[in-house]
């Protein structure tokens, strides 16, 4: 009986059946033995009586017999042996046809697998500064993207040089991103000060840009109660502006063949995020993770523009610590920890701002101040001791991710670069519209939603920060501190305002004895620079 949702019958049957079925069997079995008893045919084998012992000459018939059988069997080892070698030349011989008759893709594949193993590191100083060649040899127009937060450190005179010099004509564009970090007022200065060497675009890109077949599958399920996507991080402002720019000026000099842009600037300054935002889909890889574009790429955003993502500028290593902390990739390249990025870091903002910012209270030194933050987000190792360098790594991606907002006094700049003049500034203006320019920044200033100049940290900018074009430039010994990491992180102390000296000033230092005249007696350091409440003296002895 075949029972349903399955394939085969099953084959379990009644116990009645079954001995039924076994009885027909027996039934059967013994007729055939009967009719066979009839015929006189029997299944059993005579045994060979062999030679009986009152045979004539019965040593001989034995011997002879022992004979035949050996030849027997060897005559069979032979036509095996034959056998096998037969089979062994075909199988030759069939290997031999098919290497030569086999094409030499296999040669190629493993020769070009040999070459590809002996090609340039991707991750090398090397191979970034050549991908960053070709992408300014290959464009038409540069966009190096700045950080809003701190523009005049993203920018990098060898660069801007660079640009210039190539030839072709080349113009170059000032791209203000994450603008939605930073207060108006200070992005309004950074315009000013800066639309007076190059023009200047305002752009917030979106973080949320997903994948072609993510936005398919959603496509497929349309909810009734839909809601739009209205956070922060999903907001796009200033693409159709861009875009609108730079579809009139390809029109305008370019007839048949597509503007090539190239976008440039030091890592996670947000270019593969704003050529994603100009796409509308996720067309290049990005991420908080610095450094994840390794060579260059192009995007077609309509029928006459193209976008060209380039790795990140690297960072020359003569820079300051404040600027290599933020620009450069020495800590995911490990010539760095994230303890000294952090206390850099640290050394260059107010403490008080710092405090209101991730609500905690105070703190004499980084390492503290990351003890602190590690309890306050949960980062705990085994024994509930804090995970200083996860609370640094997570700081750190704060700061230079699109999360932190912090901002820096904008400069007004008094004189022009070197490589800068005034016949220069106006032939990088030339041919674009800036009246729809200005329009375009106004209308993206007023969509964006900017945090207060209260809640907004005050950060000291260290001016334009110097980039690497050509290996030849990279110096391969960089001057580290003699102090070690654990010294260092200890030993930082937090800027002081001027008013704190004076109430240290008061303080009597303790007496300096020697823990080596008294060995019984047990004595603890104290910190010269506490404050007058905690200023308690260990070394007194009471009795």
């Amino acid at each position: 009986m075949k029972r349903p949702k399955l394939k085969k019958a099953s084959k379990r049957i009644s116990c009645s059946k079954r001995y039924k079925i076994q009885k027909k069997v027996r039934e059967h079995l013994k007729k055939l033995r009967k009719e066979a008893k009839k015929k006189g045919v029997s299944k059993r084998v005579k045994k060979d009586p062999g030679v009986p012992s009152s045979a004539p000459f019965k040593e001989e018939v034995l011997r002879e017999a022992e004979q035949r059988r050996l030849q027997i069997e060897e005559d069979k080892e032979k036509k095996r042996q034959t056998v096998i070698e037969e089979r062994a030349k075909r199988k030759k011989k069939e290997k031999s046809a098919i290497k030569e008759t086999e094409p030499n893709a296999k040669k190629a594949r493993k020769e070009n697998g040999k070459n590809l193993q002996a090609g340039p590191d991707r991750n090398s100083k090397q191979f970034l500064c050549s991908e960053l060649n070709k992408v300014i040899d290959a464009s038409d127009v540069v966009i190096q993207v700045l950080d809003a937060r701190d523009p005049l450190g993203c920018r990098c005179p060898q660069l801007e040089e660079a640009v210039l010099q190539r030839d072709g004509n080349k113009k170059l564009l000032l791209l203000l991103n994450k603008i939605d970090l930073v207060p108006k007022e200070n992005v309004e200065r950074w315009i000013q000060c800066l639309q007076k060497e190059f023009p200047v675009v305002l752009f917030k890109a979106s973080t949320q840009i997903q994948d072609k077949t993510v936005q398919a599958k959603k496509s497929r399920i349309v909810a009734s109660n839909e809601v739009l996507d209205r956070s922060r991080a999903a907001a796009c402002y200033g693409s159709s502006g861009l875009a609108e720019l730079l579809s009139t000026y390809a029109t305008n000099t370019k007839d048949e063949v597509s503007l090539k842009v190239g976008v440039v600037g030091f890592p996670n300054v947000g270019k593969s995020s704003l050529i994603n935002s100009m796409k509308g889909i996720l067309a290049c890889n990005s991420g908080v993770k610095r450094g994840i574009t390794k060579s260059m790429q192009e995007v077609h955003i309509t029928k006459n523009v193209k976008l060209i993502d380039s790795p990140g500028v690297v960072a020359s290593p003569s820079n300051p610590a404040a600027s290599m902390a933020l620009r450069s990739l020495q800590v995911e390249e490990g010539q760095e920890t994230v303890l000294e990025a952090v206390r850099t870091l640290l050394k260059q903002c107010d403490k008080s701002q710092i405090m209101l910012q991730y609500t905690l209270p105070d703190f004499r030194n980084s390492l503290e101040f990351l003890t602190m933050f590690a309890k306050r987000r949960g980062y705990l190792q085994k024994g509930g001791v804090a995970n200083t360098e996860q609370a640094a790594a997570a700081f750190l991606a704060d700061w230079t991710g699109a999360k932190m907002s912090y901002h820096c006094k904008a400069t007004e700049c008094k004189s022009l670069p070197a490589y800068l003049s005034d016949a220069v500034v106006a032939e990088m203006k030339n041919g674009w519209d800036l009246t729809k320019l200005e329009t375009g920044n106004k209308e993206c200033l007023h969509g964006v939603k900017c945090p207060n100049q209260a809640s907004s940290i005050g950060f000291t900018t260290k001016g334009p920060t110097a980039g690497l074009l050509s290996i030849s430039e990279v110096s391969e010994v960089k001057p580290h501190a003699t102090t070690t990491e654990s010294e260092a992180m200890q030993n930082d102390e937090p800027e002081q305002t001027p008013e704190e000296p004076n109430k240290t000033e008061g303080l009597e230092k303790p007496p300096a004895t020697s823990l080596i005249k008294n060995p019984l007696k047990v004595r603890f350091p104290i910190d010269i620079k506490a404050s007058v409440n905690d200023a308690y003296d260990f070394n007194m002895d009471y009795k």
